[in-house]
Parts: structure tokens; C-alpha cells; sequence
């Protein structure tokens, strides 16, 4: 059974793990607000911008002029993923269930005999897949030192895929993030973007009845247009990880916090019982030694 000063020095540490679980909580709302409001303003200009490459990905289909970036290679054996997670933990499942739905889909691809390489966006999802993963990681991207995500950002992740992909390093790019649903939701999610796929993309819902002609070809435009889909869908992936990630964190906290004051709650109760029985052995021993007397 724990001493009384053993019990004391317990309860003043879980009081102070409950500040600073508070005050990370406090934290994260503030930066929820942010990141949330800029998930959701990028979605509208997110999904129109895929509707309209939708549309001109739809007219210049087959066509042999039609961008690499549209077509492929023509194969799909050398499979790219990009597992994007946050710099820091004490975010509840956020990172773990990204990189479980990159494992699950690493795992499909080579049951397949497809050759799988993995380019990790933030330091926890990188230490998760070193273990098992660590022959298939080929390059690292470190934005510890970014406090707010901007465009640039996503341009330099997105020129870097760019790159691999022109120089034949891969066949087909898919990147794995969060969605933000709400602050104890975090949706797990898939997006191809090396060759632009546009399955969930409505184009009827755009179609007003107008035949369009594009100066220059449907193809000229989407190969200028293409490079910036890819940079759009990275930011959009960002924004919604820094949503998620925040979410997460302050519901986590929120836990904490509430876990911390139970806690309290049992040992004071343990410590003042211990007290009660330290203070009525010592009266009996009074007792006892007066009728000794």
C-alpha cells in the first residue's frame, strides 16, 4: 500500500499532466478554427477546378496528343503512395489511421506483384512505416517548420512528384490523408492524382446544354492545367489533414483532461481513507497505552 506522501505526490503529478492536457486543448480549439475555416473555403474552388478538368479530361480522351499526366505511362506496375501526417502526436488516431489505410493498400499492391514505393509527408507517418515499410520509403518531406500551410507549400511537394514521374520513377501517384468531417471525425482517405482520375468528379452536374471550343486544343490546355491539379489537390490534402489533425488533438486533450480528474478524484479518495486509518491507529495506540497506564 502507497504512503500517504507516495499518494500526495501522485495527485500534485496527474494535476499538473491535467494543466497542461487543458491548455493543449485550449490550444488546438484556437488553431481549429483556422484550419478549419480554410479547409472548407478551398473545397468549392477544389471541386470546380476538378469539374472543369473532368470536362476537358472527358473530350480529349484517346486522343494520342493527350497529356502523360492524363494518359499515364501506359502501366501501372510501379505504384507511388504518399502518406501525409502531422509533425507531432497527442492527436488521438490521427496518424495511426492514415497509415493503416496506406499498410492496407501497400499490402494489396503487392499481393498484386505491383513494385510499391512510399514518400512520406510529416515525421510520425514516416516513423510508423520505418519498421515494416522502411526498404519501400524513398524520400521525406519535413514541414516542422511550417506553422501555417500555404500554396508554396504544395507546389514543392508537388514539383517533386513531378520530377520523380518524369524521370519514369513511378507509374501512378496516390496520397493519403484526412478528410475533415467534424471535430471527432476524421475520414481516412485515397486520392489518386499521377494520372488525373476523375471518378468522383459529377461532370452532368456542370453540363448546361453549352458546346464549348477550346483556343487552344482541350489538350494544350490540360497540359498546362494538369501540373496546377496535382499542386491543388496536395494543398486541398494539406488543408484537411491540419483540420483533422487539430480536431483530433483537441478531442484527445478533451479525454486527457477528463481522465486526469477522475484519476484525482480516486486517489484523493485513496488518500484521505489511507489518512483516516493513519490517524485511527494512532488513537488506538493512545487509547491502548492510557489503559496500560
Amino acid at each position: 500500500m502507497p504512503s500517504l506522501k507516495d499518494l500526495k505526490n501522485r495527485i500534485d503529478t496527474v494535476k499538473s499532466t491535467r494543466k497542461i492536457t487543458k491548455a493543449m486543448q485550449m490550444v488546438a480549439a484556437a488553431k481549429l478554427r483556422r484550419a478549419q475555416e480554410a479547409a472548407e473555403a478551398s473545397r468549392p474552388y477544389t471541386e470546380r477546378f476538378n469539374a472543369v478538368l473532368a470536362g476537358l479530361a472527358k473530350a480529349a480522351s484517346g486522343s494520342d496528343a493527350a497529356p502523360r499526366l492524363l494518359r499515364g505511362t501506359g502501366s501501372d506496375q510501379v505504384q507511388l503512395l504518399v502518406v501525409m501526417t502531422a509533425e507531432r502526436g497527442l492527436c488521438g488516431g490521427f496518424n495511426s489511421s492514415i497509415v493503416k489505410l496506406a499498410k492496407v493498400k501497400a499490402d494489396e499492391l503487392k499481393a498484386a506483384g505491383k513494385t510499391v514505393k512510399i514518400l512520406t509527408v510529416g515525421k510520425k507517418g514516416r516513423e510508423q512505416l520505418r519498421r515494416d515499410y522502411g526498404d519501400l520509403l524513398i524520400g521525406h518531406v519535413d514541414l516542422t517548420e511550417v506553422k501555417n500551410i500555404t500554396y508554396p507549400d504544395a507546389q514543392g511537394i508537388a514539383n517533386d512528384l513531378l520530377t520523380r514521374f518524369d524521370a519514369g520513377e513511378f507509374d501512378v501517384a496516390t496520397i493519403f490523408f484526412n478528410t475533415f468531417e467534424n471535430v471527432v471525425s476524421q475520414i481516412p482517405t485515397e486520392w489518386q492524382v499521377i494520372p488525373a482520375k476523375f471518378d468522383d468528379v459529377d461532370t452532368e452536374s456542370q453540363d448546361t446544354g453549352y458546346v464549348y471550343d477550346y483556343e487552344p486544343s482541350e489538350e494544350e490546355v490540360l497540359a498546362t492545367l494538369l501540373p496546377q491539379g496535382v499542386s491543388t489537390a496536395i494543398f486541398a490534402a494539406l488543408l484537411e489533414n491540419s483540420a483533422s489533425e487539430q480536431g483530433a488533438r483537441m478531442s484527445a486533450m478533451d479525454n486527457a483532461t477528463r481522465n486526469a480528474g477522475e484519476m484525482i478524484d480516486k486517489l484523493t479518495i485513496e488518500y484521505n481513507r489511507s489518512r483516516q486509518a493513519v490517524i485511527t491507529n494512532e488513537l488506538i495506540e493512545i487509547i491502548s497505552g492510557a489503559e496500560a497506564l
